[in-house]
């Protein structure tokens, strides 16, 4: 319902009312249903429960923008959103035929719903993320709004943490995190959020900004990297109980590192040819992270932890995915301002090269009958763009070498994972 509100919304306010009702609703679906994975499934068959489960995880966010090309240059924005009706229909039936119902043990039924934690979480890290969003064009902290959403979230975070301790039934349980194998497993979780939403929404940006690229093409661009990843979940569904996880982890950590070094070469000249296998790499990469990374997170837990542990999981991946967005956009700007600020300090009256280049431009534009006033002045716009251009592809490069940074820098925290489904057997009697 919260995306056909989003699909017939008439304004911003309104699109932004019913997208924030469209977290809130299903905001939860993801841990929840990794829980009951964990919960269902004997040690021996979570490697393959986890791989079909992390299809739809994986593959999903890169099909999205290929569809969703489609869907906005052939039918509009509004379909984007009205495409998950019927998906919706589909899921809620599915639920209702084939999970089991309650049988009445679970006594958190009837607990409150810990809404203040819940709200202290919404001013924590909507704050953050407006502030990383918006610092930038605001100047920072020479501004008081942003001064203020500061302030608000620290304060929003500390209290969030005191009170979800303090409570018996938290909206977030932290108690979990005395699980060393949740606790590390959680900032990994993290730095994959980044790398798989953050360093995916710079290809897009790419695309269009710079190659010229249209939705639809965009998303057949990344289609080849969402393919590679299902192929890949699906096989390492079998592998993933034979392999100890942390091999895989560190694997996958490596090979996404290399692969977004080699897209940190990018180029005015680069185009679909030299994307093509660095995306595919790097779907088969992040999914060698995220499967055996559940496994050695929440494998260990105890079963009574695993909902819990489940929910602060998917909950930091989120996180991660939103707030690496926020951060290597404001990284981007800053980054593109820099290169602007080093490139023109080569461009002056006194250097024959860019005296030559405007000749040139100039000279160009004349032969097309512009008159020399007016030629020198497109020439000089020309310039202009040619060294944004520059600055926007070397802040790009930038983007792409910080997330195989991010990377490698969180393989030592695999010392405190568990092996997750190496060697694990059914148990007795199931």
């Amino acid at each position: 319902m919260a995306s056909v509100l989003c699909g017939l919304s008439l304004n911003l306010p309104t699109l932004v009312i019913s997208r924030i009702l469209q977290g809130l609703c299903g905001g939860g679906l993801l841990a929840k249903a990794q829980a009951i994975l964990f919960e269902t499934f004997p040690p021996a068959e979570q490697g393959l429960a986890q791989a079909v489960f992390g299809v739809g995880v994986i593959a999903g966010p890169a099909i999205g923008p290929t569809l969703g090309g489609f869907l906005v240059d052939g039918l509009g924005w509004r379909w984007i959103f009205f495409v998950n009706i019927p998906f919706g229909m589909l899921a809620v039936g599915m639920a209702w035929l084939f999970l089991p119902k309650d049988q009445g043990k679970n006594k958190a039924r009837n607990q409150a719903v810990d809404w203040l934690g819940i709200g202290l979480l919404i001013v924590a890290v909507g704050c953050m993320q407006t502030v990383l969003e918006e610092g930038e064009q605001d100047d920072w902290f020479s501004s008081g709004f942003i001064t203020s959403l500061a302030i608000a979230s620290v304060i929003g975070l500390v209290l969030f943490i005191w009170w979800e301790l303090k409570i018996a039934h938290p909206a977030v349980d932290l108690r979990v995190l005395r699980h060393r194998s949740l606790a590390a497993g959680s900032f990994l979780s993290a730095i994959v959020g980044m790398g798989l939403y953050g360093a995916l929404f710079a290809v897009p940006i790419f695309a269009q900004s710079i190659l010229q690229f249209t939705a639809t093409q965009t998303g057949l661009l990344l289609a080849p990297g969402a393919l590679a990843s299902a192929i890949v979940m699906v096989m390492l569904g079998k592998l993933s109980t034979k392999i100890d996880a942390r091999i895989l982890i560190a694997i996958g950590g490596v090979g996404t590192a290399a692969v977004m070094f080699d897209l940190s070469n990018i180029t005015i000249n680069t185009g679909t040819d030299d994307l093509f296998w660095p995306l595919v790499w790097r779907g088969a990469f992040t999914v060698l992270m995220f499967l055996p990374l559940s496994l050695a997170t929440l494998g260990p837990l105890p079963k009574q932890d695993i909902s819990a542990g489940s929910g602060f999981y998917n909950l930091t991946r989120q996180l991660g995915g939103s707030v690496g967005i926020a951060l290597l956009t404001t990284l981007l700007d800053k980054r593109e301002a820099f290169h602007q600020a080093i490139l023109l300090t080569d461009l002056t009256p006194y250097s024959p090269a860019t005296n030559e280049r405007l000749n040139i431009l100039q000279g160009a534009l004349q032969a097309q009958g512009m008159d020399a006033a007016k030629a020198g002045q497109q020439a000089l716009a020309l310039l202009q763009q040619t060294v944004n251009t520059q600055a926007a592809i070397l802040s790009f490069a930038d983007i792409f070498r910080v997330v195989g940074v991010a990377f490698l820098c969180s393989l030592p925290l695999l010392l405190f994972l568990g092996k997750g489904g190496a060697g694990a057997k059914a148990p007795v009697g199931h």
